[in-house]
């Protein structure tokens, strides 16, 4: 059914158990036998992953967990962007079937409201790097795994085909991360719908100090730029009132 859907340029794996979807696609990376294009999709992951090394939970069925490997042909230093890239294709396929707002929060986590319903990580690997993305379709509030996340379900999504909305992804994001690879810039479509910009913040990292200002773009890279220069690069944002 995803299959049908999608161009050659995709080659989709369903799996029903795994530990985590990022570590299949590593592990085929690793032994050589990963080309761009593969994808790796779960019913199910026992110790699925999050950004900053947290764990990912959600109930068999519950949530669209997948990993999807690709080869860009741009520099590597401008790697950084391309989970920002994702980010903004998925928030543009989740906000077709909703009435709420739906925007990202610096680096890639989509927010409905002021709820998480999806999130990214990214690794380099060989030649490529590999996404992983996980969204909460189906979760009831009771089986949200933190307070502020929310589901496409709560938030009244009348899209909750996991096999469509993987597709719609896909497709999607085919192009826009063919256009990025060409040299395009999306820096401004993303700043358009991430509520961290114009935000006072916080920005978190283990380790070392916070550090607030206000947040007023992002570049090429994908990183943060504050009102005073500083370049955020990696860590936690929290937005300030």
């Amino acid at each position: 059914m995803i299959a049908s859907a999608l161009s050659q340029y995709w080659r989709v794996s369903v799996l029903d158990l795994t530990s985590s979807t990022q570590s299949e696609l590593a592990d085929m990376v690793r032994e050589n036998s990963a080309k761009s294009g593969d994808v790796i999709a779960a019913e199910f992951q026992t110790a699925g992953r999050g950004r900053m090394d947290r764990t990912f939970e959600a109930p068999k069925a519950s949530a669209l967990l997948f990993s999807l490997y690709i080869t860009p042909t741009r520099d590597r230093s401008d790697w950084g962007f391309i989970t920002h890239l994702a980010a903004l294709t998925l928030q543009q396929v989740i906000s077709v079937d909703l009435l709420s707002q739906v925007s990202l929060k610096w680096p890639n986590d989509i927010l409905i409201g002021d709820a998480k319903v999806a999130g990214l990580l990214a690794q380099a690997a060989g030649e490529g790097i590999i996404l992983g993305i996980g969204i909460n379709v189906s979760m009831t509030e009771d089986e949200l795994p933190v307070a502020s996340a929310t589901s496409l379900t709560i938030a009244g999504s009348s899209n909750l085909n996991r096999n469509l909305i993987l597709s719609n992804f896909l497709m999607l994001f085919e192009s826009n991360f063919k256009k990025w690879d060409e040299g395009q810039d999306f820096i401004e479509s993303y700043s358009r719908i991430c509520s961290t910009i114009g935000q006072n913040v916080r920005v978190e990292v283990a380790g070392r100090e916070s550090r607030t200002g206000k947040a007023l773009t992002i570049n090429q890279t994908g990183a943060l730029i504050l009102e005073d220069g500083f370049e955020v690069n990696v860590g936690d944002v929290v937005h300030l009132r």
